[in-house]
């Protein structure tokens, strides 16, 4: 018996022994043989705190610094279940909610009962979509109903409404709507979707740092614990060549013509044609990217300045007249037979707009009359296939500009027959982008120079100096003088008012280059040939015409009016654009045209230093009025400047002594904008009353310094109503572009 019991208790005492040290050994081989990767297991899964640090999103502004894109406080609405079932707020929190944050009761309310995976009532849980980043303004509405319902439920002495606020931030674009298909925009997660947001995300965004720290289970920070911080690097902060003015002014004109004229979309791009700089870009229908989830905005995010290709039509006639000029082709005074012209091969001919034609013409006048024969007989007849060809691409044309934005088009030019090379003289067969155009238009406004566009001028990281955009010339395409050559025939599409297609954008006070163009669009059913009732028509010129500071094309794809061209349709709101800008650049209207058009100009003559008797003399031979102002022998300064393009109403002033001396002449009849000049070139300070021309003058001393009071009157209005129909009628039917 004892030693059954003896067995028994070593028995049990080796297993226990046994027991102890397969304990021991499997701690040692924990603790000791695999130590170091339990402790960085634990570390990395279950006491170890790895906290994101966002970087700060850098801002876009415009090229004076005004901001387009922001960050901004934002604020999320969140519910408190517990609290809201515990004191029976649901129904009023459910029906508050849904009146400010225009959320359905119904889904309120199902939030209020939502449920844990273990079944529990959440302690709290976000209002999405419609409480998602709120701003500071729907917060505070909403704060006012959280701080209400405590107030009415004072008995019960809640502390809580169950509705509280977590804080956050969010992009913000300050101009709504303006530039938007520019910059494009964010959404609330923070992803960058489109435009220049999407495009330089990378550099916006910057890299994100974090915290990692080692706490408890509950994620309480250890005290003693071991801490490592990797600071965030912000995004870098881009500048615009765009400016906010000119782009307001740009979609001003354009919500006044999209209501009026109602097409399917229109663009509108401005640019200095010197740096090939975008001042302004923009698109009818247009979106607020603050707002880019509404139902009414979800077709509305294509930037066609650079996505959407079209037959430019009369416009590209710009391209046909640079070559034929810089071959020393065009003769302005040759004459050929208008109306239409046969390519041999093909039965039918290509006819102008006005089929039956103008008779003979010379080709400045084929030009002003926007005729599709002339330029036919230019770039088919004259430069030759292969010469043309060259042309349209080293413009520009069959190849992206390498504009600083995603989605940019080719275009196609490809002729392959003789019709096609023919109808590609004026713009029809190919494809180009409205941001081709702009470029290739500005080489002729520039001196010849084909530049690269670019609409970020500035990228300015958080450290380190900011990177600046330079022009960049991408070849020489005619010569400085043939440009020039090709301008003054611009000019004269829309200075002669008889027969220019562009008369319609003339700006009095400013020399204005341009071309319209109206294109008929091919029909879309599978069907060949074009569709007569649909159209795309455009406007594109520069001004002034010897210092260009702008240059604006206006696109409109299918106005409600079929029978309006581009002169009638695009040119006023080309006008509109760039009167408004020119003045708000301080551009002066000194060398310019007379405020009263003609068909045929005059250039003041050169008359500084000469003699008053022969400055006299020259004048009157060549039938110009003048004024004298002073009483010396020799003309000091004259006005209008030596070149400057005069109308026969107009008269120079000859200034023969120093201004501070000399009396104030006589400025009854002349236009404000001449009386200016004057009384500025006299250096006389100069008040208005009323608009026109001038009726009356006093002028008054003070302090040593004199001042002129102008008073004006609008000239008696003598038009005749037949002619001016008449003119209507031909502005919508006969244009010629």
């Amino acid at each position: 018996m004892d030693k059954r019991i003896k067995l028994r208790t070593l028995l049990i005492g080796g297993l226990v022994t046994l027991f102890f040290l397969v304990i021991i050994g499997k701690v040692f081989w924990l603790q000791i043989v695999q130590g170091s990767f339990w402790e960085a297991y634990g570390k990395d899964n279950y006491w170890s705190r790895n906290q994101p640090i966002p970087a700060v999103r850098g801002e876009i502004t415009d090229r004076n610094g005004d901001a387009l894109a922001i960050n901004a406080p934002a604020y999320t609405v969140a519910l408190q279940p517990k609290v809201i079932l515990k004191y029976g707020l649901e129904d009023e929190v459910a029906g508050g909610l849904s009146k400010l944050l225009n959320k359905p009761e119904s889904e309120i309310k199902s939030l209020i009962h939502s449920k844990s995976k273990k079944g529990e009532t959440l302690d709290q849980v976000e209002v999405r979509n419609e409480g998602w980043k709120i701003d500071q303004e729907l917060k505070d509405k909403v704060n006012a109903f959280s701080e209400q319902i405590k107030k009415d439920h004072k008995p019960k002495k809640l502390a809580e409404s169950g509705i509280t606020f977590i804080a956050d931030e969010k992009r913000y674009y300050p101009k709504l709507t303006l530039a938007a298909h520019i910059l494009g925009y964010t959404n609330r997660e923070g992803t960058a979707i489109t435009g220049l947001e999407k495009k330089y995300d990378n550099l916006l965004h910057g890299v994100d740092g974090s915290i990692k720290y080692e706490s408890d289970r509950k994620g309480v920070k250890l005290t003693k614990a071991e801490e490592v911080y990797k600071a965030p690097k912000d995004g870098s902060n881009i500048k615009l060549t765009i400016d906010d003015t000119i782009q307001y002014y740009i979609e001003g004109a354009m919500k006044e013509a999209f209501a009026k004229l109602k097409p399917i979309s229109m663009t509108v791009i401005a640019a200095d044609p010197n740096t090939m700089e975008i001042l302004g870009m923009a698109n009818m229908p247009t979106f607020d990217p603050n707002e880019y989830w509404k139902e009414e905005y979800k077709n509305n995010f294509r930037n066609h300045a650079l996505a959407s290709t079209y037959e430019p039509g009369s416009t590209f006639k710009i391209v046909t007249l640079a070559g034929a000029v810089q071959e020393g082709l065009f003769n302005p005074n040759a004459t050929y037979m208008s109306g239409h012209i046969k390519i041999p091969g093909y039965k039918t001919p290509l006819y102008d707009v006005k089929h039956e034609g103008w008779g003979p013409l010379t080709y400045l006048q084929g030009v002003k009359h926007s005729s599709n024969v002339a330029f036919v007989k230019l770039g088919y007849e004259m430069l030759g296939k292969e010469r043309l060809l060259n042309y349209i691409k080293s413009f520009g044309f069959g190849q992206k500009t390498g504009i600083e934005l995603s989605g940019e088009a080719k275009g196609i030019v490809n002729p392959q027959r003789d019709i096609e090379y023919a109808t590609t003289t004026y713009g029809h067969g190919i494809t180009v982008t409205p941001i081709q155009q702009v470029a290739a238009v500005a080489a002729v406004a520039n001196g010849g120079k084909l530049l690269e566009p670019h609409i970020i001028k500035e990228i300015d990281p958080p450290a380190g100096a900011p990177v600046i955009t330079q022009p960049k010339v991408v070849r020489q395409v005619i010569s400085p003088d043939k440009a020039k050559e090709v301008g003054s025939y611009l000019e004269q599409v829309v200075s002669d008012q008889k027969i220019g297609t562009g008369r319609h954008a003339y700006i009095p006070g400013y020399r204005v280059a341009g071309k319209t163009g109206t294109a008929v669009k091919p029909k879309t059913n599978g069907e060949a040939g074009y569709d007569y009732t649909k159209q795309v028509v455009s406007f594109i010129g520069y001004a002034p015409v010897n210092d260009p500071k702008i240059l604006v094309l206006v696109v409109i794809d299918e106005p409600q009016d079929s029978d309006l061209g581009g002169g009638t349709a695009a040119a006023p709101v080309f006008k509109k654009i760039v009167s408004q800008t020119l003045e708000y650049m301080g551009v002066p209207k000194s060398n310019v045209a007379a405020d009263e058009p003609s068909e045929t100009g005059t250039a003041a003559p050169d008359l500084k230093g000469m003699q008053l008797s022969n400055a006299k003399s020259s004048l009157t031979k060549k039938g110009i009025s003048f004024e004298t102002l002073g009483k010396g022998s020799k003309v000091i300064s004259q006005y209008p400047k030596a070149g400057t393009m005069m109308s026969s109403a107009q008269r120079v002033f000859l200034l023969t002594e120093e201004s501070k001396s000399m009396e104030v002449p006589n400025l009854t009849g002349v236009s404000l904008r001449d009386a200016m000049e004057i009384l500025t070139l006299m250096q006389v300070s100069v008040s208005v009353d009323g608009e026109g021309y001038v009726v009356s003058q006093k002028v008054t001393k003070t302090g040593g310094k004199r001042s002129v009071l102008l008073t004006l009157q609008p000239p008696a209005i003598q038009a005749n109503n037949t002619d001016s129909n008449t003119r209507n009628q031909s502005d919508k039917k006969t244009e010629g572009d």
